[in-house]
């Protein structure tokens, strides 16, 4: 039996273009290089130039194919640029998984800056609804495509503060509700255009960001497994392999759906 790391779907990815924002670490890179392993071109985009070319470097020493492309999903002419980009590059644009996202904030609703909303809101629900503006309209002009936006448990939700700590963000939790609603609408408006759109709505993920935040609190790590009723958090790969199976043909009837991917969570 293979690793995690070796997981095949075998489901028709071979030769398709890919674009994967915020790829360069944690769920976008594993899912980046998921998407490698089947066979797909992915072009990975994101802010941090330096990580994001690593994210290519590890697909390309694999044996996968891959581009880096800088872009802030926030603004309409650097997501265009992206879009442009992919279709230059690799020809057309088969997938998309919108994935760039920040959490900022922590706290009581009333104690919550306006900067730190505003900024959420531009990447969180303005940078999905950017990328899939020109997304869709790549997918259009070729006949079809299927989307998959990053959602939450904090899409179904409220996390108070109080008992959550620093992983409540009232603009976090708004704008990945925000996102349900983004990725509904566009299902419907394009459901007859062989398009598709769903959204993967994770738990908590082990990656570098969620490590350097439990550093020292070893307590607070088994209280956040313990929220799970699998008691255990998420490893990047178990969302990339649910965003794979949403953007394949086996989930070709399924669109305008928010899968939860967190252990039970929801059904506590």
């Amino acid at each position: 039996m293979g690793t995690m790391g070796d997981r095949r779907m075998t489901d028709g990815f071979t030769g398709a273009s890919v674009i994967v924002t915020g790829g360069a670490g944690g769920i976008g890179r594993t899912t980046a290089q998921a998407f490698a392993r089947e066979g797909a071109k992915v072009v990975v985009a994101d802010r941090d130039e330096i990580a994001g070319a690593e994210t290519v470097r590890l697909i390309e020493a694999a044996g996968g194919t891959a581009h880096f492309v800088a872009v802030d999903v926030s603004l309409e002419a650097s997501v265009e640029a992206m879009v442009r980009a992919a279709v230059a590059r690799f020809g057309r644009l088969d997938y998309a998984f919108n994935n760039a996202g920040i959490a900022l904030g922590a706290g009581r609703l009333a104690d919550l800056q306006e900067d730190l909303f505003d900024r959420v809101m531009a990447v969180n629900v303005k940078g999905v609804w950017l990328c899939m503006k020109h997304e869709l309209r790549q997918m259009l002009a070729q006949g079809g495509g299927a989307i998959v936006n990053s959602g939450s448990i904090g899409s179904f939700s409220g996390m108070s503060f109080e008992r959550y700590g620093d992983s409540a963000s009232t603009a976090y939790i708004a704008s990945k509700h925000a996102v349900i609603g983004l990725t509904r609408v566009a299902a419907m408006d394009y459901a007859k255009d062989n398009i598709r759109v769903n959204a993967v709505c994770p738990g908590v993920v082990r990656t570098a960001m969620y490590e350097e935040s439990l550093r020292g609190s070893p307590a607070r790590r088994g209280e956040i497994a313990a929220m799970h009723p699998m008691g255990r958090i998420a490893e990047s790969e178990d969302v990339a392999q649910a965003v794979l199976w949403l953007c394949s043909s086996r989930a070709g009837f399924v669109t305008g759906h928010a899968l939860s991917v967190d252990g039970g969570y929801g059904a506590a």
